[in-house]
């Protein structure tokens, strides 16, 4: 199950690479099962965190034992990718009898380590929740969602220029969201995006490819030179160009053909519908003239040319130029 719909089970496990959902997953978790002890009658909750690197044999044991008064106890054995053998050994013996009032929650972050140990948890039918990275082209499903939970909207383009600005990362795209849903009322547009992150590196490379592809080299001349005097460097400037060109390049590729969903696999649909309509004016050759130019200035900006900005600048010309 996501993240987000977590249910708290006698042992749970958080399996997944992508440390912010985790966290989420570990954090929702905690509060279900303070919230299942309020509803019990029970004042308060003892949640003990474990860091499996550091675990010493038998401290599950000691701290699941039957307590007094059978409070009911919370536990989280954090980093278990990074177990040691005595903490592999006491969870399988926990899982073949697991205590009383006790919730266990187990948080692998990925690799092959512990495979034993996860296979017997996933044979014994433990709940599970899946933390998996998000594909770029379900990040703009990601903010969208932080604004519902917060019940806040924002318009398609206010997703778009933010996936683009700081869509690299999940954590700084959460708390980029976070930040837009505290500072604003109303509906998030592109407006508010960019007054806050037009000014990241990764925004001010969309932009000069959203001017390069539309023709207007002066005006993406103008943000090149804006960008490297204000310390940008010229190789993200380059990847945004070349991943406009190739995302262009795919959709018109998938144009007419009985297998274009396979084309396009891995773009978002709002990616597609942007390359739609950048595509007008664009000819098969004059792309193909755009993704040369972009490659020739990639290979100078990582040190064929002793001037990257003039790379860049000669770049955007010929890719303005190419078009129409």
């Amino acid at each position: 199950m996501p993240w987000d719909r977590a249910e708290l089970a006698p042992i749970v496990l958080v399996r997944g690479t992508e440390g912010l959902l985790a966290d989420r997953a570990v954090a929702r978790l905690a509060r279900l099962a303070r919230e299942a002890a309020v509803a019990a009658g029970e004042a308060e909750l003892e949640v003990t965190s474990l860091e499996a690197a550091q675990y010493e044999g038998g401290r599950l044991s000691v701290i699941t034992s039957p307590s007094l008064f059978a409070e009911p106890r919370h536990v989280e054995i954090l980093g278990f990718e990074a177990m040691t053998d005595a903490c592999a050994t006491d969870v399988l013996a926990y899982l073949a009898d697991p205590a009383p009032d006790v919730t266990l929650v187990i948080r692998h972050g990925g690799g092959v380590r512990g495979k034993k140990v996860l296979d017997a948890l996933v044979a014994a039918k433990v709940g599970q929740v899946a933390c998996d990275p998000v594909a770029d082209r379900d990040k703009p499903a990601f903010v969208t969602a932080e604004f519902s939970r917060a019940r806040r909207k924002i318009a398609g383009d206010g997703v778009a220029a933010l996936v683009d600005a700081v869509g690299s990362d999940l954590r700084e795209l959460a708390a980029a969201s976070q930040q837009l849903i505290s500072d604003t009322t109303g509906v998030v547009t592109e407006t508010e995006v960019d007054r806050y992150y037009g000014g990241r590196v990764e925004a001010t490379g969309f932009k000069v490819a959203d001017a390069a592809v539309a023709g207007d080299v002066a005006a993406a001349l103008v943000l090149v030179r804006h960008a490297m005097a204000s310390g940008t460097p010229p190789v993200p400037l380059v990847a945004a160009l070349a991943l406009k060109l190739r995302t262009m390049a795919k959709v018109a590729a998938s144009r007419g053909r009985d297998h274009g969903a396979e084309v396009l696999k891995g773009l978002a649909p709002w990616q597609v519908d942007r390359a739609r309509k950048e595509l007008a004016g664009w000819t098969p050759e004059g792309l193909a003239a755009a993704l040369t130019a972009t490659a020739a200035a990639d290979a100078e900006v990582k040190g064929e040319s002793r001037s990257p900005e003039f790379a860049i600048e000669r770049a955007v010309r010929r890719i303005a130029a190419a078009r129409g």
